[in-house]
């Protein structure tokens, strides 16, 4: 379980989310057994998707974060629920490349740093909201941060990180979004820029012990920061036998009847859970009739 916090200044003008996603993100390496770089890089979607699914408002609504960039691992998708619990999916799990400059995972180069990221809001409106920015880096904090900038005119700060042994375990995953409310003004963002400044990397504090509230109370070390609420977050899919079944239903009567007659069993895997759902010829005669 990761847990996930939610905050406010005591003044009203300044909100922020955080989250240890580690438990998250190694699930995720084990079920996409990913290399390291891939890793950090769906490991700072998914710790972005929670924490932006966090902050939606109604039970039934969710997030959809789509990272298209131009480099080799390909798309990289995440969905969260409304209470942070998240799935994710990469199309190229295994990517193998040098060292950035700092010597660190070069996760811009895995993600490219060219492309698009997309952002689909289901808050139970007849439809959901679609946002989309070119990426910026591809080092993903600053494409969420620019996200927030240009789609939602909302001044953000956003910080993730991901630490991967050389065992392919993660040992520290995490990231904090932080938000200007309406009731700030330019003196609160100076405040807000002198708090994170020379601010340690997330995954450098959660190694070294601190957890997440004193994560975002250093990041926001110069205001007085009260924890809103604060709950559990997992990986977490939502497929289901019966929602296999009603997409090959949507394939349609051809389709189906072609798979019956070709194939001594139908298989269907869920890209986000790799778990898998076999069909026999007749039970998908059945989903004909």
């Amino acid at each position: 379980m990761g847990k996930i916090i939610r905050c406010i200044t005591n003044d009203g003008t300044v909100m922020a989310v955080g989250i240890d996603s580690t438990d998250i993100v190694n699930e995720a390496v084990r079920i996409h057994e990913t290399s390291a770089v891939v890793s950090a890089a769906l490991g700072r979607l998914l710790t972005a998707a929670s924490m932006m699914g966090d902050m939606l408002k109604g039970k039934d609504n969710s997030i959809t974060l789509r990272l298209a960039g131009d480099g080799p691992a390909g798309s990289l998708i995440a969905v969260s629920d409304f209470e942070g619990n998240v799935r994710g999916y990469v199309q190229n799990p295994i990517v193998e490349i040098p060292l950035n400059n700092n010597g660190k995972l070069d996760v811009a180069g895995a993600v490219g740093k060219s492309g698009t990221l997309y952002v689909i809001k289901d808050v139970g409106l007849k439809e959901p909201y679609n946002g989309s920015v070119p990426i910026i880096s591809g080092e993903i904090a600053e494409d969420i941060t620019a996200y927030y900038a240009i789609s939602e005119q909302i001044p953000t700060v956003c910080a993730l990180g991901v630490l991967v042994n050389p065992d392919l375990t993660v040992k520290a995953a995490g990231g904090y979004i932080i938000q200007l409310l309406p009731t700030a003004d330019d003196g609160i963002i100076d405040r807000v820029e002198k708090s994170i400044e020379g601010i340690a990397p997330v995954t450098k504090m959660l190694d070294s012990g601190m957890s997440i509230e004193q994560i975002i109370k250093t990041a926001l070390k110069d205001f007085e920061v009260e924890v809103l609420d604060e709950g559990e977050a997992e990986y977490k899919c939502n497929c289901s036998r019966e929602r296999v079944e009603r997409a090959l239903i949507s394939t349609g009567r051809e389709e189906l009847e072609s798979m019956a007659k070709e194939l001594p069993e139908i298989e269907v895997n869920c890209h986000f859970c790799d778990k898998k759902y076999v069909f026999s010829p007749q039970e998908i005669l059945n989903l004909v009739d």
